[in-house]
């Protein structure tokens, strides 16, 4: 358990990285991607020769005898969601991080280019079942918060994924359309369904974080392993081809029926390996939707 000096300390590196990233990388790229609800009213101007006649004000152009245009821009306050999978198997990495502290990092990424935006954050945090709920709110306070939380919190018993419950809890809570970011292994129950459904009320997009060793088993010999979410141990012959190939081919499945869910309910899905730069993967993803 971290005491409350080490909880601090990471809050704030944390923090340091990653809101000089969004400072300096992603508020731009955020700002492009997502746009507003509508257009509100901003000002008035004169008019100029191509503006649209149906813009201009009747009320201020026969007050100064000469036509006068309303001018609109976008109205830009969004809620933003982050959806973050906090089951045993977010616990797992053999590389550079395990994917929990990934998807930390990406959540605070996020987190403050909403804010740099004046956008609201919120977070549901779910493994079999919805573990903790965070509604949307504004400011740094509110962010380190939700950072606190990503470090620390921990589900209420030992348990698997279920994508499907946080994405019915999102519909049930949050009416009006939001960002939502999904963030997890997607190691779960089937959530098509569900996913449909929130796709079409919110702008979504998915996170698959993975390990390399998810995909496939390093050539050690005999080896005892655990699996995070049952429990349940067994023991594999990492040299025996077949079981490679088989576990590999686990992958495969999962990770086909991943993309499909996705693909068929129109929502967004990246991939972010834990030894990868998620920097890159992020800003090619705002880019693209630019």
């Amino acid at each position: 358990m971290l005491t409350t000096a080490e909880i601090l300390k990471r809050v704030r590196r944390i923090e340091i990285k990653t809101r000089g990233l969004s400072n300096h990388i992603f508020a731009g790229e955020y700002h492009s991607t997502f746009k507003g609800r509508g257009m509100s009213f901003s000002e008035v101007r004169e008019y100029v020769p191509g503006d649209d006649v149906k813009s201009i004000d009747w009320n201020v152009t026969a007050r100064f005898s000469h036509p006068f245009v309303k001018v609109f821009e976008e109205e830009r306050e969004l809620t933003m969601m982050l959806l973050v999978d906090v089951s045993s198997s977010s616990l797992f990495g053999t590389q550079l991080r395990l994917k929990r502290e990934l998807i930390t990092e990406i959540s605070a990424v996020l987190s403050f280019s909403a804010t740099t935006n004046n956008d609201k954050v919120g977070v549901i945090f779910f493994s079999d079942k919805v573990e903790k709920y965070i509604p949307p709110k504004k400011g740094r306070g509110h962010i380190l918060r939700i950072i606190r939380e990503l470090i620390t919190l921990e589900p209420k018993q030992d348990g698997s994924t279920n994508v499907g419950v946080a994405l019915d809890f999102l519909n049930n809570v949050l009416k009006k359309r939001t960002i939502t970011f999904v963030m997890s292994d997607f190691i779960s129950k089937q959530y098509d369904q569900a996913l449909q459904i929130a796709a079409r009320r919110h702008d979504l997009v998915g996170i698959q974080v993975y390990d390399k060793h998810d995909k496939e088993l390093p050539q050690a010999g005999l080896i005892q392993v655990m699996d995070a979410e049952t429990k349940q141990m067994q023991w594999l012959d990492t040299d025996d081809k077949t079981v490679r190939t088989e576990y590999a081919a686990a992958f495969d499945k999962h990770k086909k029926y991943c993309v499909q869910a996705f693909r068929k309910s129109g929502a967004s899905l990246l991939n972010v390996r834990t030894d990868e730069d998620y920097v890159r993967v992020l800003q090619s993803f705002f880019k693209a939707r630019t």
